[in-house]
């Protein structure tokens, strides 16, 4: 991104004050993501989940105190000098934690992304679903959707809450015809089961909104933070998904799989 020109701020509209001022939390932020959306995406990491995966990959952004205050005028700054390249070449992903703990300041940074002619993708787990409200949807481009298991008593071994809230969200999200990438990781002895793979295909087939479904192989390069954070991590003796596997359940998803 060094190669990049820098915007002039001239160059870009200014943001409303009451949109600039609208405080939030976050871990941290990149500022060339590419597993987060398509291109390369600015990615704000906000904090606040009300999830607790076994995998989870930031255990340090669960509670939202463990964020640092800002506001959307801030991350922005960070972001405008870039801003002709994200808006032509990516976009901004929020992601965290869970961004819907926090949806004044996602659609805030939404908009003032949509101000820029930036593309925005939410990146949701979607059980805090019925948070995003008609103006947050109504910014957003795409929802990258992680279902992490079709089966109830899988989602909620794995997550730690009920499932039914992600589905209303999806089922939601088709009706308004909004993109989702769906996003599904596969945990060997977790999630592999066939029936559950099966059922989230078919479930995924049924809305005409999903444009992906991305399979991620479970890896463990979090436990280095659980051990920090001083908490056990619960797979430590499960090993990451052969290729063969992850081939097999991409087969299983169709044509859409990733």
């Amino acid at each position: 991104m060094s190669a990049v020109r820098p915007v002039a701020a001239a160059e870009l509209p200014p943001l409303p004050p009451e949109l600039a001022a609208v405080p939030g939390r976050i871990h941290s932020l990149e500022t060339a993501g590419t597993v987060d959306g398509p291109g390369v995406r600015f990615v704000v990491f906000t904090t606040g989940c009300p999830l607790r995966c076994k995998y989870c990959h930031n255990p340090d952004a669960q509670h939202l105190k463990d964020g640092e205050a800002t506001t959307v005028g801030a991350v922005m700054a960070e972001l405008a000098p870039f801003a002709r390249f994200y808006r032509d070449h990516g976009g901004l992903t929020v992601t965290g934690g869970e961004p819907l703990v926090q949806p004044a300041f996602t659609r805030a940074l939404f908009e003032a992304a949509r101000l820029w002619g930036i593309p925005t993708a939410l990146d949701t787990s979607g059980f805090l679903g019925a948070r995003a409200d008609a103006d947050l949807l109504a910014a957003t481009d795409l929802v990258l959707l992680d279902v992490k298991s079709w089966d109830p008593a899988t989602y909620q071994a794995v997550t730690g809450v009920a499932l039914q809230p992600t589905l209303d969200f999806a089922r939601r999200l088709a009706d308004r015809g909004t993109p989702v990438w769906l996003r599904f990781v596969l945990v060997p002895g977790l999630t592999d089961a066939a029936d559950n793979v099966q059922g989230l295909a078919a479930f995924a087939r049924a809305l005409p909104n999903v444009a992906r479904i991305e399979v991620l192989p479970f890896h463990k390069m979090s436990e280095a933070k659980w051990r920090a954070l001083g908490r056990p991590y619960a797979l430590f003796d499960t090993p990451a998904p052969t290729a063969e596997q992850v081939e097999r359940v991409r087969a299983a998803f169709g044509p859409l799989a990733a």
